[in-house]
Formats: C-alpha cells, structure tokens, sequence
C-alpha cells in the first residue's frame, strides 16, 4: 500500500531530523544529502513536488563552535541555532546545485501559524517557491523562539507544514524502520507495525521510549504529527531515513516501514 501511495502522491513533505543528517561527530552528513538531493531530482523528474522540513540548526552550530557546546544558556542556544542555520542551508544548496535546483529557507514560529494574514503569506509563498521549480526548506526559527513562540519541534512543524501545503503525504525521517510494538533497541523480539489506523488505541499499547539528545521530539512527537494529518486526510510514512535510496525504495516497496492513514 505504500508504494501504491507514493506513486499516486504528487505533492510530498519530506521530515528530516538531526539524527539523520548529521555525522556522530554533529557535523552534516554530506553523503545523505547527497543522496537525498539525486532522490528528490528523481521524484521531480516523476513529476512530483517536494517541500523539506529539516532539522540541524544547532547540531550543525556546535560542531562549527565546538567550545559553546556545553553552554546551557538560552542565548548561546540560539546563537548556534543561528550559526549552525547557515551551515545547514550552505549545504543544502550545494547538493541541490548539482542538480541544477534552487532552493529556498523559510523560517517559522508559532505565531507565524496562528495568525491567519501571516499563515495566508506562507501558503502563498510556498505554492510560488514550488510551483516554480524551487524546494522550499522549512525550520523553526530558533534564534528567536522561546517557549512562548515556539512551535516545539520538528515533528509538529512538518505536520502543519503538510496542512497548510494541502499536501498529498508527509514522509518522516527517522533511526528506526518505523513504529514497533516495543523499543526495537532494546528487545529483539519487537515487532514493526506496518499500518496504523486508531492511533489512539496504538498509543496505548506501544512503550513509546526516551527522545533523542540533539532533537526535540521522540515517537511521542511523531505518532501525534501522524494524527495531525491524519485529520486532514493526509497519509504519513514513517521510515529509516538512514537506508539507502529509501525515497526510491519506498516507492518500489522495498523499505520497512509505518504507514499512519485515517482509512
């Protein structure tokens, strides 16, 4: 069903988190993106749109100034957001240049999503940016959310993201195959749920596990994204972003993963 899914999906947001773009060292995995920019030139050639939510913004600033990294303090935190946004962008489009594709940064906080003259703006840019042969990539704007204005993480901004798209299916990068009935890294005999329908019956009967120490979000954050789109009727996939060729893959039906669909 996946695969059926992918083939008919024409207007995809593509969830990566920080986990999956960076080294162990924090630095940008150059390689993924390498690869992750020839799948995404291949699903265009397919006549496919593509909108990226990333994370790695302060991942990326601590590996550039390593000495910050044991700061704790909201402002270091949001200097390295700012720092580390720039090497992320600059390596986004140097992978995308290869393939002679344009890419565009729009940066987002809660209030941008609340108000409605603000959200309206955002839709239009991003229909202008896609339709015009550009990928938009989205992020949380860290340098200057605190608690008040910020969105939370990644994993609920690519739902919204996905929403105010009226996309067709929102694909989300993680470690792991997708959702499994127990920790996979901690019980071998686990078992990976191909489809979910009733979340809220999935939420009380899976151990959801700790989140990640660079990204916000666990399969808590995840699962709930799910049933954001859910509601719009949107489809969401959750996979191993880490595999090789896994855009590819899914659309061959060759890649484990979880589907969350509302039928």
């Amino acid at each position: 069903m996946i695969n059926k899914i992918m083939k008919e999906a024409r207007k995809i947001v593509i969830k990566i988190g920080s986990n999956t773009i960076s080294n162990e060292d924090g630095t940008i995995n150059k390689n993924f993106l390498k690869k992750l920019c020839e799948q995404i030139h291949y699903l265009r050639g397919l006549g496919k749109q593509i909108v990226i939510v990333s994370s790695g913004a302060r991942i990326a600033g601590v590996a550039t100034i390593g000495k910050w990294k044991r700061k704790s303090d909201i402002h270091y935190k949001q200097a390295l957001c700012a720092i580390g946004q720039v090497e992320l962008m600059d390596s986004y489009r140097k992978a995308f240049a290869g393939y002679d594709i344009h890419i565009g940064q729009i940066l987002l906080t809660k209030g941008d999503l609340t108000d409605k003259h603000r959200t309206l703006n955002i839709r239009n840019t991003l229909f202008t940016l896609v339709d015009e042969g550009v990928v938009p990539i989205i992020n949380e704007n860290d340098t200057v959310s605190v608690d008040e204005i910020k969105i939370g993480d990644n994993d609920t901004l690519s739902a919204l993201a996905a929403n105010l798209w009226d996309a067709d299916l929102l694909i989300m990068f993680s470690d792991i195959d997708g959702v499994y009935d127990k920790n996979p890294k901690e019980y071998k005999d686990a078992v990976l749920l191909e489809k979910v329908i009733n979340i809220d019956h999935l939420v009380k009967n899976i151990q959801m596990g700790e989140e990640n120490p660079f990204g916000t979000g666990g399969i808590a954050t995840k699962i709930e994204a799910a049933r954001k789109v859910n509601q719009y009727g949107i489809p969401m996939i959750l996979t191993n972003g880490q595999h090789e060729d896994v855009l590819k893959n899914l659309l061959e039906g060759k890649q484990k993963a979880t589907l969350f669909t509302a039928k």
